[in-house]
């Protein structure tokens, strides 16, 4: 039901069909006692119009005398339900049923006949009926059918008036659900809730769309100034952490910010600017909110293209491979990792950060990557017996039903020993099914394969992961390889990965080396393997058998391996 319709720049809306439903004299109230949703009897009697009033004080006098005001707030505050009557007379005596409800406290009103149980009952029911239907049961929060009536009701505006939509997802929210149960879900959820409706002034509407997804319409007339200060104010609320049952966990929020009639002046076509400017919000790292400009929408369509000619590219042989060298604590060569990438026709060479999602999230990744493992194991046949190959698993492909089926099938077919391929995988695809990814992490090994952790240290870095899960390799992110030799925290931790890992009989590659101090600390505390650019940038196919001839000499007599 609608808010507070003394700003509205339309009509108010027709009666619903869950109001119709509900004749009673019912009323929700926030927890600062301010009206936000109302039956349509009580609608008639107090003529809620443009003078609308909003409060309860405005709605019910009485309620403001002290006494009457202290046993409002004890309703609140204990959540036991209460009758208050109301009126000096018979004819003017009324009965307040109050009760907690999540928004804060809902009022039934009934005659001044106290014996009429069975009326009570049936107002009770109707007006409860009416807050299920149109509010959300976990969160309290008005529910997506509410948002859609009032996003209807409110638009289109007049050219001056200053409405705005906010669309709300929060960030790294599914592994909280992942790893601390649905139950912890629950409870971030209704905190989030919360926190958007605290940050909510006059005129402005939180809604719960579905699962992690929340909405705000805002009626302001300095517009987008007044949006964009909420919105940065939702961001700041959503910086501080969330503690669950003694455990504290971060969960951010990105938004998306669409004016009204600026970016659209009806239901769907405001929405989708939201949507547009969310993902632009997402897209430029999350955590941040992004007003609709017309700039996103074109980015948008270019990524629509590119999602389009990712379908056909395999077909149309547009992926290759490069290969980077990974080089022993002696900087001799170890063997190579094959990193794919896509040359579109048009738009040249795409990085694998923006295309690699696209083709989980269509479905395309197992396709790709079985071609990219044959094709990399065809490849390793031409090198040294020793040499290792090294291929990535993304989350998605990872997660494809009989994977350990296939690989093995292909290094049957190529006639690759298993014990030379590698395949590395990262923290995020051990959050899904723990036990199928130990399945497959355990088939795997029994086939000989070395699994190897990516990128260990940028997401959970959880130490139950490497207690539970057969790693023969942990991978050091370039990000704490970066500040070596001379920061001291980095140095700190990665001598603790190394430690940790050669106590857990696992070796230890360092990626990202770009100079050779980085190189030569790394060597004297022990690390297993190098790669980066310092030692040599990715190669072509056609450079990997001139690499190997030039440096197949390169043991522990020499500085580095040159390129």
């Amino acid at each position: 039901m609608p808010e507070n319709r003394a700003n509205w720049p339309q009509p108010a809306p027709q009666k619903s069909e869950s109001a119709s439903r509900a004749e009673g004299l019912f009323s929700l109230w926030d927890h600062d006692l301010r009206l936000i949703d109302w039956s349509e009897k009580l609608k008639e009697r107090l003529d809620l119009s443009d003078e609308a009033p909003i409060t309860l004080g405005g709605v019910y006098p009485d309620l403001a005398n002290p006494d009457l005001a202290a046993l409002v707030q004890l309703v609140v505050n204990s959540g036991k339900p209460r009758t208050i009557r109301l009126g000096a007379s018979e004819s003017e005596r009324r009965n307040l049923l109050l009760f907690q409800a999540r928004a804060g406290l809902a009022i039934v009103e009934f005659g001044g006949a106290d014996n009429d149980e069975t009326a009570k009952a049936q107002e009770l029911d109707r007006a409860l009926l009416l807050h299920q239907a149109t509010h959300d049961v976990l969160t309290g929060l008005p529910n997506r059918r509410q948002f859609s009536d009032k996003l209807g009701t409110v638009l289109p505006v007049r050219a001056k008036a200053g409405l705005a939509l906010m669309q709300i997802d929060l960030d790294d929210f599914k592994p909280v659900n992942d790893t601390l149960g649905h139950g912890a879900g629950d409870i971030v959820l209704k905190l989030a809730a919360e926190r958007i409706r605290k940050a909510l002034g006059k005129d402005e509407t939180a809604y719960r769309l579905a699962g992690d997804e929340f909405a705000v319409i805002q009626i302001a007339r300095e517009q987008p100034d007044e949006a964009e200060r909420l919105a940065e104010s939702l961001i700041s609320e959503f910086r501080k952490p969330f503690t669950v049952d003694g455990i504290t966990v971060f969960v951010g929020a990105s938004i998306g910010v669409a004016i009204a009639p600026r970016d659209g002046n009806e239901s769907e076509q405001l929405m989708k600017a939201a949507d547009v400017a969310l993902y632009a919000a997402k897209k430029d790292g999350r955590r941040r909110a992004r007003t609709f400009n017309p700039s996103m929408l074109q980015v948008l369509e270019q990524r629509e293209v590119l999602r389009r000619s990712l379908r056909v590219a395999l077909q149309h042989r547009e992926f290759f491979i490069e290969y980077q060298p990974l080089v022993d604590r002696s900087l001799a060569i170890a063997g190579f990792e094959a990193l794919l990438r896509w040359r579109h026709p048009i738009l040249g060479v795409i990085s694998p950060i923006a295309f690699i999602p696209m083709a989980e999230s269509d479905g395309l990744m197992s396709e790709i990557g079985q071609w990219v493992l044959e094709e990399a194991c065809r490849q390793a046949l031409t090198w040294p017996a020793y040499y290792t190959l090294a291929v990535n698993l993304s989350p998605a492909e990872f997660l494809t039903p009989g994977l350990t089926d296939r690989v093995s099938q292909t290094l049957d077919v190529v006639g690759l020993p298993s014990e030379r391929l590698e395949l590395e995988i990262t923290e995020t695809v051990l959050l899904e099914r723990t036990i199928n990814n130990l399945d497959t992490l355990n088939t795997l090994n029994v086939l000989g394969i070395q699994i190897s952790l990516d990128d260990f240290g940028t997401e959970y870095s959880s130490l139950s992961y490497l207690k539970n899960f057969p790693f023969d390799n942990i991978k050091i992110d370039k990000y704490f390889i970066n500040d070596l030799p001379d920061d001291q925290k980095s140095q700190t931790i990665v001598r603790f990965v190394i430690a940790m890992a050669h106590g857990l009989g696992m070796r230890v590659t360092a990626e990202g080396v770009e100079t050779a101090e980085q190189a030569a600390w790394l060597q004297a505390e022990g690390c297993d393997r190098l790669q980066g650019y310092f030692l040599s940038p990715p190669l072509g196919a056609d450079m990997v058998d001139e690499f190997i001839r030039k440096h197949a000499d390169t043991g522990p007599d020499n500085d580095r391996v040159k390129s």
